[in-house]
């Protein structure tokens, strides 16, 4: 079976730009006919077929942009919407938004669905099963056809798009320090798989903080939770294993958690086993949610100024949008939002 192939893999054999190789197979008179015979020899012979939905987008500009995330009952989630519409209304773009659930097949769909027509461009979040199967061939499909797409938070190098994220790293290794000037002598980590990136940076923030602190990392103190599993509906199987491990480490006097349910968790069991928070055991979370500053006590937390990292989102798609791209390499760019550490009750 040949391999299937984008205008921007027939535009870079030829050495043309995607636009000619566009034109040339609809047979505009703007290409020569030697250009317009080589285009569409290639593209018969590596059996091209254009994806007719998003050309008819590219071609009728609605002034709408998706938004796909993977879900929505988060405070993240929802200040990240927030900040895009914010940018979106005030440059006279409307906002639809769809949900994967985590889910790699309904990511799948909603891309398909939106991709009618009926919007510009996407801002996405990638759900937990695509990052853990690898598969990126929607977003690349897509983007192939002329629709642009801007990442946040969850994202990977291989994707060439533009992609906004906080210093993830740089946030969990001041955290940790934070702990380690409060006299935190034994910190736990309760951390995700290493398959989602934000987890996995903000796990190699607290190893650094340790390293340079001249801390020992012990396996023992890092909990890695098995995050397919919902734990805001099997919340006694999160609160389980952060029993265990307190139960097996009685020195832990401090806890690292990389989001906020996990740092709650924490605070919770500590009081279950007796333990006081801040005196007993000092807790940071991160993500600065609701919860974190109505929980008893209240939580020190990370903050990813959600609603900013939206708003740059937006202004990068729809300049994206706006900009007519006649070019093989399209200029892509990576916007790191900084991280604050909000100090509450849960350190001293």
């Amino acid at each position: 079976m040949k391999r299937k192939i984008t205008l921007k893999q027939i535009a870079r054999e030829l050495d043309v730009s995607i636009s000619t190789v566009s034109k040339a197979l609809k047979n505009s008179k703007e290409i020569s006919a030697d250009t317009i015979q080589k285009v569409q020899a290639f593209a018969k012979l590596y059996n091209y077929r254009p994806n007719n939905i998003a050309l008819s987008l590219k071609n009728r500009k609605t002034n709408t942009i998706g938004i796909i995330i993977p879900e929505i009952v988060h405070h993240f989630f929802s200040k990240v919407i927030r900040g895009v519409e914010l940018v979106a209304n005030k440059r006279g773009y409307n906002v639809i938004i769809g949900l994967s659930n985590e889910s790699f097949s309904k990511e799948v769909i909603n891309m398909e669905m939106l991709a009618n027509g009926s919007i510009d461009g996407f801002i996405l979040s990638m759900s937990k099963e695509t990052l853990q199967q690898q598969d990126y061939h929607h977003f690349n499909e897509t983007m192939s056809q002329g629709m642009p797409i801007v990442m946040f938070d969850r994202v990977v190098s291989d994707i060439k798009c533009d992609k906004v994220i906080v210093d993830d790293f740089k946030g969990a290794k001041n955290a940790v320090e934070k702990l380690i000037a409060n006299k935190c002598k034994s910190i736990a980590l309760i951390t995700t798989k290493d398959y989602v990136s934000v987890g996995k940076l903000r796990t190699q923030g607290y190893l650094e903080a340790l390293h340079e602190n001249r801390i020992t990392p012990e396996a023992d103190l890092i909990l890695k939770m098995d995050d397919t599993l919902d734990y805001e509906v099997h919340l006694e199987t999160l609160e389980a294993e952060i029993e265990q491990l307190f139960k097996s480490n009685k020195k832990i006097d401090g806890v690292f958690a990389v989001n906020e349910l996990y740092a709650l968790s924490a605070m919770k069991v500590a009081r279950k086993l007796g333990l006081s928070v801040p005196n007993d055991i000092q807790v940071i979370g991160f993500t600065d949610g609701v919860l974190s500053k109505h929980a008893t006590p209240s939580l020190t937390t990370v903050s990813q100024h959600a609603q900013q990292m939206g708003e740059k989102a937006a202004d990068l798609l729809i300049d994206k949008i706006e900009t007519e791209f006649d070019t093989e390499e399209e200029q892509f760019q990576t916007v790191v939002i900084p991280t604050d550490l909000v100090e509450r009750e849960s350190t001293k």
